[in-house]
C-alpha cells in the first residue's frame, strides 16, 4: 500500500471523516497536526501548491487534495488503486 500522509488539525470535522475513509480502506497514514508540529503548515501549504485549508491528503507523491477530494476520488472507484499503487507493481 501506498504510504499515505495527511495534514490535519484536532478540531476539524472533514480532517476526521478522511481519516474514517481511510480507516475504512486499511489505509495506514501518518497524520501531521498543522497546530502542533512547528513548520508543518508551510511544508502542507508547498507541498499543495499554495492550499492552506485542512486536511490535506497525499498518497504516495499524488496530492489528493482535501476531504471531498477523497471522497471523489473513492466515489469513482479510484482511491482503491491509488492506494493499492506501487512502485515495484
Amino acid at each position: 500500500m501506498q504510504p499515505v500522509t495527511i495534514y490535519t488539525t484536532a478540531w476539524c470535522p472533514y480532517c476526521s471523516a478522511a481519516k474514517s475513509l481511510l480507516k475504512e480502506k486499511g489505509a495506514s497514514f501518518q497524520e501531521i497536526d498543522v497546530e502542533r508540529v512547528q513548520g508543518a503548515r508551510a511544508t502542507m501549504v508547498d507541498r499543495a501548491r499554495g492550499r492552506t485549508s485542512v486536511p490535506q491528503i497525499f498518497i504516495g507523491d499524488t496530492h489528493v487534495g482535501g476531504c471531498d477530494d477523497l471522497y471523489a476520488l473513492d466515489r469513482a472507484g479510484k482511491l482503491d488503486p491509488l492506494l493499492r499503487d506501487t512502485a515495484d507493481a
